[in-house]
């Protein structure tokens, strides 16, 4: 299952969500490296999460297919993109990593996530990936990544819908996504 990123010309956007991107720019326009600049968004995310005034009703819709991406704001010079996943009971990422450093938080629902190891091929054993640990993210959690080391599923393992927030050190309306590989590996679990 995946998701390609919906967004029309001119996204709307909330109050909330113009002070969120504001919030960012600001940590992002400082210019240290990916795991601190994650972690900085991460603080300027959470205080927006689960705010009924976040998003708009467009922005909250599903798709029965797949989990949806709405693009909620990509930044003039690349430098970041926000984007909303909106995830019905049962669907999932497959097993991928990302171009850039992520901030994810849980605006509502909860999200099951497992993360991977990569285990190169050596000695007549093929490549394959190890789990290394299984989230429960809940509404409110924030969590942060830059690659290496971001290999992950996640997937709505709830009977409601699930919407978090992601923001991405890259240009989203460019790219087209924020996955640079999808592992097609064996996996322990």
């Amino acid at each position: 299952m995946s998701a390609s990123i919906t967004a029309s010309r001119a996204v709307r956007t909330t109050g909330r969500m113009d002070a969120l991107v504001a919030g960012i720019r600001e940590a992002v326009g400082r210019g240290l490296p990916p795991d601190l600049t994650a972690y900085l968004v991460g603080e300027r995310l959470a205080p927006h999460l689960g705010t009924a005034d976040l998003l708009t009703d467009e922005q909250c819709e599903g798709d029965p297919e797949r989990y949806r991406q709405h693009l909620l704001h990509s930044e003039h010079d690349g430098s970041f993109s926000v984007v909303g996943l909106v995830w019905l009971p049962g669907q999932h990422t497959p097993v991928h990593d990302h171009v850039s450093w992520c901030v994810t938080g849980v605006h509502e629902g909860a999200e099951q996530e497992r993360r991977y190891r990569l285990v190169p091929a050596a000695s007549g054993t093929p490549a394959h990936l190890v789990a290394t640990e299984d989230l429960v993210n809940e509404q409110g959690s924030v969590c942060g990544f830059a690659p290496p080391g971001d290999i992950h599923r996640v997937w709505n393992a709830g009977t409601e819908r699930a919407i978090s927030i992601h923001v991405y050190g890259a240009d989203i309306s460019r790219l087209g996504t924020s996955v640079r590989r999808v592992y097609e590996l064996p996996a322990d679990r």
